[in-house]
């Protein structure tokens, strides 16, 4: 399956907001994420990526029809490096994975921005920890640190 990164704008910003939701319900089985009372995950950031250019967000969709994927976003706030990127939410529609989009365009992400990177799995989730923990080693070559729950590493070269 052939796949690119459409860059969300602000036209299709509820759409993300909801594929947000799902990946914020999936991953309160394992992390500390709690529904409000009118039955929403609450993200404090949603609305900056689409007015703070340190941030961006994109569909991840299927070439030949356009459909929906999934979505990723990415921040320039980081814990460790002074400056670098970091991987904010990243999710592949579950009847799509284990096909090898998900690191496809982690790998994707990845060389679109050089620098010093952090992607921290979700909290708890031995599954977004293996998955991250396969594409960064096949991606830096094993040229990576884990640090504080997070991989990090640099792709400057």
């Amino acid at each position: 399956m052939n796949t690119y990164l459409d860059r969300v704008t602000i036209d299709n910003k509820e759409i993300l907001y909801r594929l947000l939701q799902y990946s914020l319900f999936e991953e309160s089985e394992t992390d500390l994420n709690e529904m409000n009372n009118d039955a929403i995950y609450e993200y404090k950031y949603f609305d900056d990526y689409f007015t703070d250019k340190t941030r961006e967000a994109y569909f991840i969709r299927e070439e030949d029809t356009n459909k929906l994927l999934g979505f990723v976003m990415v921040n320039t706030y980081t814990k460790i490096f002074d400056k670098g990127y970091s991987i904010a939410e990243y999710m592949v529609i579950p009847k799509y994975r284990r096909n090898k989009i998900g690191k496809k365009i982690a790998i994707e992400i990845f060389n679109k921005h050089k620098g010093n990177w952090e992607v921290k799995p979700s909290l708890n989730s031995n599954r977004a920890y293996l998955f991250w923990k396969n594409v960064v080693e096949e991606y830096t070559n094993n040229n990576y640190q884990f640090k504080d729950g997070m991989f990090i590493f640099n792709n400057e070269k």
